[in-house]
Formats: structure tokens, sequence, C-alpha cells
């Protein structure tokens, strides 16, 4: 092992070794492992969709020339109007998400922030 390597190793753990204990004790509760389930029951089921769906107009875009060249009026095409609907879908995405979150994560995770900041205050 070279001295650079073991020295990278040695400052990446002093610095793990600085954060605050009272984060380990927060992150063991059923509360914030339930802040990460909601959070993780919109966002993984999102990207996959959203993933899906862009991967299905790159698909698209490529093999199926004929479809995705037609014209739907003027000189708009399936294309453009398939390009124009990833701005949408994600404005969609990001504006359900915060609707989501506010209304299933915010008030459970701003309990646990403030049992934090609580705990954080006593240990000092």
């Amino acid at each position: 092992m070279s001295s650079s390597t073991s020295a990278r190793d040695h400052r990446a753990h002093d610095q793990a070794e600085r954060h605050d204990p009272v984060y380990d004790e927060l992150a063991q509760t059923p509360e914030f492992r339930e802040v990460r389930r909601r959070t993780g029951a919109f966002v993984i089921p999102a990207t996959a969709a959203f993933l899906g769906w862009y991967l299905l107009y790159v698909v698209m875009s490529n093999w199926a020339h004929d479809f995705m060249s037609k014209k739907v009026f003027g000189e708009i095409n399936v294309a453009l109007i398939f390009g124009l609907l990833q701005f949408v879908s994600t404005f969609l995405i990001a504006w359900l998400y915060a609707r989501y979150m506010n209304n299933n994560v915010d008030d459970l995770a701003h309990e646990i922030d403030v049992r934090y900041n609580e705990e954080k205050r006593g240990a000092s």
C-alpha cells in the first residue's frame, strides 16, 4: 500500500469519526427508517418510470424512424412532441415529488430534526 493511500484512508477515518454521534442514534430510530421508506416509496418508482419513458424515447428515435417522423400538424412530428413531453414529465415529477414529500414525509422529518437539535443541545 502506498503512503498516499494510507494517508487518504487515515483522513477518511478521521472525518468519519468527527460526525455527530447523535446522528447515529437518530438513524436507528423507527421514525428515521420510516422517513427513508416513505421517500423511497416515491423516488424509486418515479425514477424507474422516468428512465423507462426516456429510454422509450431514445429507442423509438433510433429504431422507429417512420413512426417518429410522422407529421402530426404542420412541421411538428411525433419525435418533437415526445421530446417536449420529456420536459413536461420532468416538471410533473418534480411537482409530484414536492407534493408527496409535503404530505407524507416533511412532518415526520421535522419531528426528527427537532429531536436532533434538542439532543445536540443537550450533549453540548
